[in-house]
C-alpha cells in the first residue's frame, strides 16, 4: 500500500499547511514571560519554565531582520554550494534558521546583518520520503528581491 499523496509535507514541525495547501510558519509564545519559539509542540517554556498551559500558538510575521549568516562553500555530496545559512529575527518573534536565497551573490556584503528579509516556501530541494512524498521548506529572501 502506498502512502504517497499529491500534497507536499512540511519539512519541519514549525511549518503548517492549511486545507488550501498554503504553507505558513507556526510558533509558540509563553504568556508568562513573552518568550517565542519556532515550535508547535513545546511542553514547557525554556526561559521561565512555564508548562504547556502558558504556551499559545500563533502565526508569526512573514518578515524580519537578518540576525546573522554564514556563506557555506562546502557541503555534503548532493548539496549544492555555495548557499547562505541565515538566522532571522521575525518581527514579533521567534528567531528562525534557514537558507537565504536570491541574493546578489555569495560575498559577506550580500548577507549583511540588519537587512530586511521575508519568509517564502518552496520545494525542499527535490527531497522525497520513502513513499515518494515531496517536502516543502521555508527560505528567506531579501525584501527588495
Amino acid at each position: 500500500m502506498s502512502l504517497s499523496t499529491d500534497a507536499p509535507r512540511p519539512a519541519f514541525p514549525f511549518i503548517t499547511i492549511d486545507a488550501a495547501g498554503q504553507p505558513s510558519l507556526i510558533a509558540q509564545k509563553c504568556t508568562a514571560c513573552g518568550a517565542t519559539y519556532a515550535d508547535s509542540e513545546r511542553v514547557a517554556c525554556g526561559r521561565c519554565g512555564g508548562r504547556a498551559d502558558v504556551l499559545e500558538s500563533f502565526i508569526p510575521a512573514s518578515e524580519g531582520v537578518l540576525h546573522s549568516a554564514v556563506i557555506v562553500r562546502r557541503g555534503f555530496p548532493g548539496v549544492e554550494v555555495p548557499f547562505i545559512s541565515a538566522v532571522v529575527d521575525l518581527d514579533g518573534g521567534p528567531t528562525v534558521k534557514g537558507t537565504l536565497r536570491h541574493t546578489a551573490g555569495f560575498e559577506p556584503e550580500h548577507a549583511a546583518p540588519g537587512q530586511r528579509v521575508r519568509v517564502c516556501f518552496d520545494d525542499a530541494l527535490g527531497r522525497k520520503d520513502k513513499d515518494g512524498n515531496s517536502y516543502i521548506a521555508h527560505y528567506f529572501e531579501p525584501v527588495s528581491a
